[in-house]
């Protein structure tokens, strides 16, 4: 999970507020704000709501330790509210594969957790999540999750995140791994992927700029092969990623993110058989 606990020197309770981007992997407004006591409690009323209880060392969690650091240091006052949070809200969805859910969790629409929760089944859905992912038809094993699925599942946790060229590289990966072959396929999801990605950056506005749900929803229709995703084929992917990014750390719930989760769950089920 892309988080961890809020830390202060000793002496600096007083300086600054803990903030979203001292504990989570977030950016932009988000990550400016100081975590507040209500915040943690939207976090903790969508998980129970969803996994039946708070999840200990999940995100509500460290939202909760972080704002009781700030109202202890006497920077926010009990009850208060971070805007943004308030404005965009927080959100808790599963996403059912065989044997497990993958559970992805936001506040104002950016990750701030990713976790795997095994079911010991043949998937299933926890109570008041999305469903996500598509049906692959007969292409790989029905207890493994494919490269394709993977994409889509991807599309589906961050569906408003403009496509860009570290996206596009990714899902490029992705394709060649899911088809086995160096030839991309015209008007595929890759060079549908490149395209956006090149149309963004003419683009001003976020809300003009092609969506990464956009470019993955039905992905594992488009692809002319797919397969169940290994370790080789995150590696892969994630490497493509990085080599685009300037903080070289993959976007959470993105493309190698949503590819890792698929292998290590493929893995753990193959483990098990």
């Amino acid at each position: 999970m892309s988080q961890q606990q809020p830390r202060r020197e000793q002496g600096d309770q007083a300086a600054d507020p803990i903030k979203y981007g001292d504990i989570f992997a977030v950016s932009g407004e988000l990550g400016e704000k100081a975590v507040k006591p209500e915040d943690a409690a939207m976090m903790q009323s969508a998980e129970t709501a969803v996994l039946g209880k708070t999840q200990k060392s999940g995100p509500a969690a460290a939202m909760q330790s972080a704002a009781n650091v700030n109202v202890s240091a006497g920077l926010v006052q009990p009850g208060d509210v971070t805007d943004v949070a308030a404005r965009e809200g927080v959100t808790v969805t599963g996403m059912a594969v065989p044997g497990a859910n993958i559970i992805t969790e936001s506040v104002a629409g950016q990750v701030v957790g990713q976790y795997i929760q095994p079911t010991g089944g043949g998937g299933g859905q926890p109570q008041g999540a999305a469903t996500t992912g598509g049906g692959g038809g007969s292409r790989g094993s029905t207890k493994e999750i494919t490269i394709g699925e993977a994409l889509e599942a991807a599309g589906q946790t961050i569906p408003g995140k403009p496509v860009d060229q570290c996206d596009a590289a990714a899902i490029q990966a992705a394709e060649i791994r899911a088809t086995g072959s160096n030839v991309i396929t015209p008007g595929g999801v890759a060079t549908t992927a490149q395209s956006a990605a090149a149309y963004n950056e003419s683009m001003i506005k976020d809300e003009d700029k092609v969506k990464l749900g956009d470019v993955l929803s039905g992905a594992t229709k488009v692809l002319p092969a797919d397969k169940a995703a290994t370790r080789q084929d995150a590696e892969g992917v994630v490497g493509a990623e990085l080599r685009n990014k300037h903080d070289m750390s993959t976007t959470p719930g993105g493309v190698a993110a949503s590819v890792t989760v698929a292998a290590r769950m493929n893995e753990r089920s193959q483990q098990q058989s």
